[in-house]
C-alpha cells in the first residue's frame, strides 16, 4: 500500500478526492483519476435504450437523480476483478428485480431477456424465450413459489458462475493505459512505502 500526497486541492463539481475513492474501491488512486476523465467523457452523452433507467437507479445510491463522480466510481468498482463474488451477485439480483420487491420474477427475467437479445442483435421465437424461463425458473426457484430470492439466486450463479462473466471488466484493472489523458492532470501523487 502506498502514501498519497496531494499536489493541488482543486475541486471540480461532483468530483470527490480520489484518494478517498480509492480507499473505498478496488481501484488505485491513478486509476480513480482516470476514471473521472472517462466520467466526464459520458456523463452527458448517455441514452436511455430501457435497461439504461435500471442501472441508473442502481448506480445513483443516495437516489439524488444524478449520478456524480463518486457513485460512478463505486458503481464500477463492482466490474472490477478485484471486486469479491458477493458483490458482484447482489450486483446482479439488484439488476434483475426490476421492481424493487426482493424477489426476481418470471416477467422481469423476460423483461432482461428480451433486452439483452435486442441489445445483441438476436431474435428468438417466443416460445423459445418461454421455454428458457421455464427452465431458468425451474433450476433457480428451488422452493417452487414462482420467484427467485437472494438465496436461490447466490445458488443459482454458484452452479451457472457464466452468468457473472459480464460482471468483470477486465480493463478496470488497469484503467490507467486504458484512458491515459489523466496522466497530465493528476492531482495526486502516488508514493510507495
Amino acid at each position: 500500500m502506498g502514501c498519497f500526497h496531494s499536489k493541488v486541492t482543486r475541486q471540480h463539481p461532483g468530483h470527490e478526492d480520489p484518494v478517498t475513492l480509492a480507499s473505498q474501491t478496488a481501484f488505485s488512486v491513478s486509476e480513480v483519476e482516470a476514471l473521472f476523465e472517462l466520467f466526464k467523457s459520458i456523463s452527458s452523452s448517455v441514452v436511455d435504450d430501457g435497461l439504461i433507467s435500471k442501472i441508473f437507479d442502481l448506480f445513483d445510491a443516495k437516489k439524488k437523480g444524478i449520478i456524480d463522480f463518486g457513485d460512478f466510481v463505486r458503481a464500477l468498482n463492482v466490474f472490477h476483478p478485484n471486486a469479491s463474488q458477493e458483490d458482484k451477485i447482489n450486483f446482479t439480483f439488484k439488476l434483475y428485480d426490476m421492481d424493487g420487491t426482493g424477489f426476481i420474477e418470471r416477467h422481469e427475467v423476460k423483461q432482461m431477456l428480451i433486452a439483452l437479445l435486442c441489445e445483441s442483435e438476436m431474435k428468438l421465437a417466443d416460445d423459445t424465450i418461454e421455454a428458457i424461463l421455464d427452465k431458468t425458473f425451474l433450476d433457480a426457484d428451488i422452493n417452487q413459489d414462482g420467484k427467485i430470492d437472494i438465496s436461490e439466486w447466490q445458488n443459482f450463479v454458484s452452479r451457472n458462475p457464466s452468468l457473472l462473466k459480464i460482471m468483470t471488466l477486465p480493463y478496470l484493472r488497469d484503467i490507467t493505459t486504458t484512458f491515459p489523458s489523466f496522466v497530465f492532470n493528476s492531482e495526486v501523487d502516488e508514493v510507495a512505502t
